[in-house]
């Protein structure tokens, strides 16, 4: 059985990913409408013993818009004519998915504009005021 690697500690046994086919939408003229290259591949999250308690809770939490309500997830792939290209493309795509929802951003740390960075801008203010001055001065309907 080969395992697929989801981050430095979790790996996805592949045994737990169920792959079903089925004819692809779109143009294509015959062979679309006899062979199935449609790829969809379900996982079910939960139920997987791939992941920790923790892990499954913040997939469930973070894919809630794409789960079944039994805790599946399913994609689906239909760009390629091949079965095994959609096959592996839809597995890819499972993959990523999880990934990035697994992945915690950094927490941001707030920083403060440097001093030399506040005196340019109230110094091009300073600079774009006395021109705005001088220009109503010289070019006044009343003068």
């Amino acid at each position: 059985m080969a395992h697929i690697p989801i981050d430095d500690q979790t790996r996805l046994d592949e045994s737990e990913l169920r792959v079903s086919f089925s004819r692809s939408g779109g143009p294509g003229g015959q062979h679309v409408n006899k062979v199935a290259t449609k790829a969809t591949v379900s996982f079910d999250l939960a139920t997987s013993p791939s992941f920790s308690p923790d892990q499954r809770e913040i997939l469930t939490d973070r894919l809630a818009h794409r789960l079944t309500k039994d805790g599946v997830l399913s994609i689906s792939r239909q760009g390629s004519r091949s079965q095994g290209a959609n096959r592996k493309a839809a597995v890819e795509a499972l993959i990523s998915l999880l990934q990035d929802a697994l992945d915690v951003p950094a927490e941001r740390r707030p920083t403060r504009p440097p001093r030399s960075v506040k005196e340019r801008r109230i110094s091009n203010k300073k600079h774009r005021s006395r021109l705005k001055e001088h220009r109503g001065r010289q070019h006044g309907p009343h003068d």
